[in-house]
């Protein structure tokens, strides 16, 4: 039996005999040996700069966005009032969940790629197209929707400190120009450097944080304890939403939702789920890690730990400073200043927006760039794609294709009823994540693992239910649009992708000629 090039011989079983079943095809994994002597090869070598720091700026960067001033009063306000707080404090036990097993990953096969790269060496080949096609959708999509966000607050920011902000254009329909211009300045920053981009990424989080922490040890002052009562109201039935527009799981099984209470508390951690999302994009950094086995579990657990506890201090200060069910959803934390007549606030709390909300698409943009350079790499997309700049060593063909779409989509469409689509894509990837830690444990008990998720299998097993409950919470006409995009995936795969891998046709010298 032949010897797969710098791979586990199990890895290419099925490639080596002749009559190779389609299912051994697909189901073909590539060796943790064989990605880590990709990425060291000279062509695709990227450059390693990224401290422990970075990593956690970088989680902390994507993670708190405009979630952090208006989800907290929208969950407060709608399902969970005071006790909003439990639900972060739920919503982060479930995200941890699937940190730790995206920790473990990292540890093991330090390479770019993420999820993508994680199913390829654990699941199979089919599984990490499908999970590269979702990180794809995950993040263009995001960063394109929050490219539009950051616009909007932009525009808010500069009207309230008395300077005019550039008006949408139209062209047929509207063209968000400064939506535009933010992405095309961060292409370019991107491509100049892994290492430059988080320079700025530092600064830009340092903003945000003391503007966070302003708003918390300011608002302490405005808190009454009579606020917090009752800290758990009681529950109470909410109007069904009914056709495409209803979650999933109300339309399988007739459930009629229900708000606060216990129950309502639960509701909450999934809406607030989703304001911890992005923690994940850490892990597409690791071949600019310096020390990725030590420093990637690190940064994906450190960030999510602030994270949780700055949602927790605002969710505390905004629902003592003003009733829950008198906060405004869209702008909780600037109307519960307004309230204590502290308007300057809402000029701080928009400029807190605009610092974090580029972050958020600067991350994005970097994780995108990552995957896409894994998967072309592979070959399961062309490998032109994947050319790195001698210079900057950064992948800068892709970026520049990444700048251009994320521009064009933000600037042109108008995705705001997508949003959802982000989420399903993150959590569909972070159900295969957890599963692959149990293959992997069992196919390569061998490898080194700096570190390891505790209580295996029982953890992950927890953790992909969850994020399964999750998503069947999600909107029917949001999974009707993930059955779509899946479709146009398997298209391309099964067109190209599969007969252009490089596990396929790339051969260990010799090899060849034994055949």
């Amino acid at each position: 039996m032949l010897r797969a090039r710098r791979g586990h011989r199990s890895d290419r079983l099925a490639l080596d005999r002749p009559d190779e079943g389609e299912l051994m095809s697909i189901l073909r994994t590539k060796s943790i040996e064989q990605s880590l002597a990709d990425a060291e090869e000279p062509e695709f070598k990227l450059k390693r700069s990224l401290s422990v720091l970075d990593l956690v700026v970088f989680g902390v960067g994507v993670v708190i966005g405009a979630g952090i001033f208006t989800l907290t009063g929208k969950a407060a306000h709608d399902v969970a009032g005071p006790a909003i707080v439990l639900s972060f404090v739920v919503a982060a036990i479930c995200c941890a969940l699937a940190a730790v097993c995206y920790a473990e990953f990292a540890s093991t096969v330090p390479v770019s790629g993420s999820a993508y790269t994680f199913s390829y060496a654990s699941l199979g080949e089919i599984f990490a197209w499908i999970i590269g096609w979702d990180l794809i959708l995950e993040m263009f999509l995001g960063a394109s929707v929050v490219a539009q966000g950051w616009s909007a607050y932009f525009d808010t920011f500069m009207q309230n400190i008395g300077w005019t902000a550039p008006r949408p254009v139209s062209y047929g329909g509207a063209v968000d120009v400064p939506a535009m211009v933010l992405v095309v300045v961060l292409g370019l920053l991107i491509t100049l450097g892994i290492k430059e981009s988080m320079r700025v990424n530092l600064v830009l989080v340092g903003i945000k944080l003391f503007i966070v922490l302003f708003v918390i040890v300011a608002g302490i002052g405005f808190i009454s304890p009579d606020n917090y009562s009752p800290f758990i109201p009681p529950a109470q039935a909410t109007d069904a939403t009914t056709g495409l527009t209803q979650p999933l799981i109300q339309a399988l099984l007739g459930l009629t939702p229900t708000a606060f209470g216990v129950g309502g508390i639960f509701a909450g951690a999934a809406l607030v789920f989703f304001a911890f999302i992005g923690f994940d994009v850490v892990a597409t950094t690791a071949e600019e890690a310096r020390e990725p086995q030590r420093d990637l579990p690190r940064g994906i657990i450190g960030s999510l730990l602030i994270c949780t506890v700055l949602y927790c201090a605002v969710s505390l200060v905004v629902t003592g400073m003003v009733p829950y069910d008198q906060l405004d959803p869209k702008a909780a934390l600037a109307s519960a200043f307004e309230a204590h007549g502290a308007d300057w606030m809402a000029t701080l709390i928009s400029a807190g927006a605009v610092a974090g909300l580029t972050t958020v698409v600067l991350t994005l943009m970097v994780g995108a760039s990552r995957v896409i350079f894994a998967m072309s790499r592979d070959h399961l997309l062309p490998g032109a794609f994947a050319k790195v700049h001698p210079t900057f060593r950064t992948p800068w063909v892709i970026t520049l294709g990444v700048t251009v779409v994320t521009a064009v989509v933000a600037g042109v469409t108008p995705v705001g009823v997508l949003e959802e689509m982000v989420n399903i894509g993150t959590l569909s990837a972070f159900v295969l994540v957890s599963l692959g830690v149990i293959v992997l444990r069992r196919t390569r008990p061998d490898v080194p693992r700096a570190f390891r998720a505790p209580w295996v299998p029982v953890l992950p097993i927890v953790s992909a239910l969850v994020c399964l409950y999750l998503m069947v919470n999600l909107s029917v006409e949001t999974w009707l649009r993930f059955l779509v995009w899946l479709v146009v995936g398997f298209a391309i795969y099964f067109l190209y992708s599969r007969t252009h891998a490089r596990v396929r046709t790339e051969a260990a010298p010799g090899e060849a000629a034994q055949r």
